[in-house]
């Protein structure tokens, strides 16, 4: 039987790494894998690991650790494992992008295929680079701070993989250059048709106005671009520059401030900040986003985002029962204090006019649009969190809430989720929003220069947080934000702004670390009945402040390989 040939193996049908090269479809799939894989593709609700929500999932990941079961066995945060498999792709990419047949009969579309390619693999690189470095970056046990394994070249099965972590500062200096090579690509234009060669972006001044729209036109919408690599570097240079990774080298908070001026002046700087960016979510302005490809229009406050899709997952989740949902995410008292009052000023401070027995009169009004709270309505329907409230009431029901608050951000209130006629509607993930560069702008220029050195940017820490609340609807003119004076007064002030501005979409947990925050705050809440309002404590939070700002690494790897040193204390 063997000499017949009958146990010969015949072709399999999977794609070989020849068939790669020769057909662009594979090549570009090997890409594309990495673009799967950005962590801000789906909404990591982390907040419930801080003080700001808590679930009531009692098998929520978030809730888990903040209750005490945050390991290095036990780590739902950790993008160990994603980063690596997506900066893998990305280097093997690299290694083919070359010698792949793009488009080799038209050598000017070859050409540009290459060069942009080349740029979002770098800019890709550089970005799951950072979110490894978010996660893990710490001091060893020697008190070293270090960073990540830096891998720079396809791993194949026959390579050693047991590479030590390096620096905090190589670290940061590899993502960096990641990010200098993907400039020399890419260009700062969106993904858009042009019509005439006015048009080009410097170094395609040569190339036809037909071939650059088939490489750089509107089917490319939402590719990672110049534009979307500068506002990177931005995030960098503040994590680099915060208390968790700098001991006073006010330089970092110069750099800081220079990229994210850099990345602000794209959009004209202060002027350029989208009067409905803290609205951006809302069902009016997703829909008013043109995705075809003929006209893609975006929103002005989004930098980056995933492509629109219809969907009910996330109201699914969240609503409150009484519109059908399982309230999965309570926002805290916490959270609710931390809005001041409608003119400017903390609720402690006696010049608020803040009324316990009326809490919610007279807030600053991202209040009401963020947060459904006792009486506030939610699709046009109140909602009752006090006793008497009925399934939404605290404590109700196993999908009610717990801390007396619903989530209403991010949510669109159009959707309906009743069995009997369900709806979807347009939804769309953000990974990069001008408000956020606006934030980093204001910390690092604050830290650098005090509340009013405007830097080469032209703008300061306070006419960014002056334009910030001013958008948000605080009484005018701005009483409290002028008597501001201090750095370190002004410090509180931007840490609140970040707080209210970009909370529910996965900041809070990173930015108490790298401020090296108190972490035990615990999560409050409260209960109603009547006109008696009582707030209590709801649930621990239960951190070890001395290593916890920073994060572990996987204890299976540290197990696995001998050159990777464990954070402190993990």
């Amino acid at each position: 039987m063997s000499a017949c040939g009958v146990l010969e193996p015949v072709d399999d049908n999977h794609a070989t790494i020849d068939r790669v090269y020769e057909n662009p479809s594979y090549a570009e799939g090997v890409l594309m894998a990495a673009y799967t894989r950005l962590p801000t593709n789906s909404l990591s609700f982390n907040e419930v690991a801080t003080d700001d929500a808590v679930s009531n999932d009692k098998l929520n990941g978030y809730l888990r650790m903040a209750t005490g079961q945050w390991s290095a066995i036990y780590n739902p945060v950790s993008q160990w494992e994603n980063c690596i498999a997506a900066i893998q792709s990305i280097n093997q990419f690299l290694g083919l992008v070359d010698e792949v047949n793009w488009k080799k009969s038209i050598p000017e579309l070859q050409w540009m295929y290459t060069q942009r390619f080349k740029g979002e693999a770098y800019a890709l690189r550089a970005l799951f680079q950072y979110h490894l470095l978010v996660t893990t970056a710490g001091p060893g046990a020697g008190g070293q701070m270090l960073g990540i394994p830096v891998i720079d070249h396809f791993l194949d099965v026959n390579a050693d993989f047991n590479i030590p972590r390096a620096t905090f500062e190589q670290s940061v200096a590899q993502i960096y250059s990641d990010i200098d090579h993907s400039l020399e690509y890419l260009t700062m234009n969106d993904y858009r048709n042009i019509t005439d060669a006015g048009q080009l972006p410097p170094g395609y001044e040569k190339v036809s106005v037909v071939n650059y729209n088939i490489i750089f036109g509107n089917e490319l919408n939402q590719r990672i671009n110049a534009k979307m690599a500068k506002a990177l570097r931005a995030r960098v240079a503040l994590l680099e520059a915060s208390p968790a990774f700098n001991t006073g080298n006010t330089a970092l908070w110069q750099k800081a401030a220079g990229f994210a001026g850099e990345s602000l002046s794209s959009i004209g700087g202060i002027s350029g900040i989208d009067p409905a960016g803290h609205r951006f979510y809302l069902k009016p302005l997703v829909d008013a986003v043109n995705v075809s490809a003929g006209s893609p229009i975006d929103q002005k406050e989004i930098l980056w985002r995933r492509s629109v899709t219809n969907s009910n997952t996330r109201e699914m989740a969240n609503f409150p029962p009484s519109l059908f949902g399982r309230g999965n995410v309570n926002p805290t008292q916490n959270l609710v204090d931390a809005f001041p009052a409608a003119n400017g000023y903390p609720i402690g401070n006696p010049a608020s006019n803040y009324s316990a027995s009326s809490p919610y009169d007279n807030r600053d009004p991202r209040l009401k649009l963020y947060i459904a709270y006792n009486g506030n309505t939610f699709s046009g329907k109140p909602i009752i969190t006090g006793l008497g409230g009925g399934v939404n009431a605290k404590d109700s029901t196993e999908n009610s809430t717990r801390t007396g608050y619903y989530l209403k951000k991010l949510l669109v209130e159009e959707v309906n989720l009743n069995p009997v006629s369900t709806t979807t509607q347009k939804h769309y993930e953000v990974h990069m929003r001008y408000t956020e560069l606006f934030l980093i702008y204001a910390e690092a220029a604050n830290e650098a220069w005090g509340p009013d050195g405007a830097g080469t940017a032209g703008f300061s820490a306070r006419d960014v947080i002056q334009a910030l609340r001013k958008r948000a609807g605080i009484a005018q003119p701005d009483a409290y934000l002028a008597s501001v004076v201090t750095k370190e007064d002004m410090r509180k002030v931007i840490r609140n702004e970040r707080r209210l501005e970009l909370c529910f979409e996965g900041f809070r947990f990173w930015d108490l670390r790298r401020w090296k925050e108190n972490l035990t705050e615990p999560a409050r809440g409260i209960n109603i009945n009547g006109s008696a309002m009582t707030v209590v404590e709801v649930e621990p939070r239960v951190f070890t402040n001395e290593y916890m700002h920073y994060g572990p690494l996987p204890e299976t790897e540290v197990v696995k390989y001998s050159a990777l040193i464990q954070n402190k204390g993990w």
